[in-house]
């Protein structure tokens, strides 16, 4: 910028000494100079700002512990992740906070699982979010009666084959986000691991004896564990911890128990271990005898995996742990 001082008009200094409007011309051109510095150094200042947010990762909102991992080991530290329910929270349960729906509304993309796991959030997810069932054949998803009602067992993730379709479409929408055919091929090395999860799984399945695989749980979420791999899942509350337990359910399962001789019954991470030791009583009361599988350490991942830095924070160490603890417990 070039500043004639000729130009400067001063109509209280008129009739100033010369060497007075000299100094005030000084002030003046020394006011601009500031003036001219602040309005660069603010165009360089948002330059800058811009430039941050431009190199700034994508961020991408997961519902749960679950899909954190599978974004995780799909594209790794190339995006910034929040998630929802923390881990080690009953999602059916879990009530939405106030940050929940701006963790959803400022993502890039949003992930859920479906199938309507995440209950109390659905209509908010299916807005604006992208659920990683939403591939799956309905013929594999299972259905089941409860409280005179058909509903979709959301627990789906136990059936390696159903979680390796969700690993697919959070992969095509992560692909699709970055920009980065690297991602597809962080997807089909991950898809390896899953198969020699499930080849360890069956492996470990094949040294029970067979009238003794019989899976007794809180609630419903090992449905598809037991299609997949050849265990009876009994529970007396259904895919929900949510309702109350009837006594009918109780009692059946007590009958189970004592009639199949089943060596031991398991807590959950998510559920109160009080109602496995309640059953353990009702059970000896009729006769029988078994263990409960509970306390830090040994209990059954379900609809949690592990805070980040404990055991079971992977999905696939989620699922090692548990066969690990079924299979030592029931031989």
């Amino acid at each position: 910028m070039i500043i004639n001082r000729d130009n400067f008009y001063l109509p209280n200094k008129l009739g100033a000494p010369k060497k007075e409007r000299e100094i005030d011309l000084k002030k003046i051109f020394l006011a601009t100079l500031v003036t001219v510095s602040v309005l660069v150094l603010g165009a360089c200042g948002k330059g800058t700002s811009s430039e941050k947010k431009a190199n700034d990762k994508p961020t991408v909102t997961v519902t749960t512990s679950f899909l954190r991992d599978m974004v995780t080991q799909i594209a790794g530290d190339k995006v910034t992740i929040k998630e929802v329910i923390p881990a080690g929270e009953d999602p059916h349960l879990y009530v939405a906070k106030s940050g929940d729906l701006k963790k959803i509304s400022s993502a890039d993309l949003v992930l859920y699982h479906g199938l309507h796991f995440e209950g109390k959030m659905v209509e908010a997810l299916e807005q604006s979010g992208v659920a990683v069932s939403k591939n799956f054949p309905k013929d594999q998803e299972l259905t089941m009666d409860e409280d005179g009602e058909s509903i979709t067992d959301p627990h789906f993730w136990f059936d390696l084959n159903l979680y390796s379709k969700a690993v697919d479409t959070a992969t095509d929408e992560l692909a699709k986000l970055l920009k980065d055919d690297s991602i597809k091929e962080k997807g089909k090395t991950y898809q390896k691991e899953l198969k020699e999860l499930d080849s360890y799984i069956k492996e470990q399945v094949a040294t029970l004896p067979k009238d003794g695989r019989y899976l007794i749980t809180p609630h419903d979420a090992f449905n598809y564990f037991s299609r997949s791999y050849g265990i009876k899942v009994v529970a007396p509350q259904g895919v929900s911890t949510e309702g109350e337990v009837s006594n009918t359910n109780i009692s059946e399962t007590v009958d189970f128990i004592v009639d199949h001789k089943v060596k031991a019954i398991f807590a959950e991470s998510t559920t109160d271990p009080a109602r496995m030791e309640k059953l353990k009583e009702n059970v000896e009361a009729k006769g029988g005898n078994v263990t409960v599988v509970s306390g830090e350490g040994n209990e059954l991942f379900s609809d949690s995996l592990a805070p980040v830095g404990q055991e079971g924070d992977t999905f696939i160490d989620m699922y090692r742990h548990n066969i690990d603890l079924i299979v030592s417990n029931l031989k």
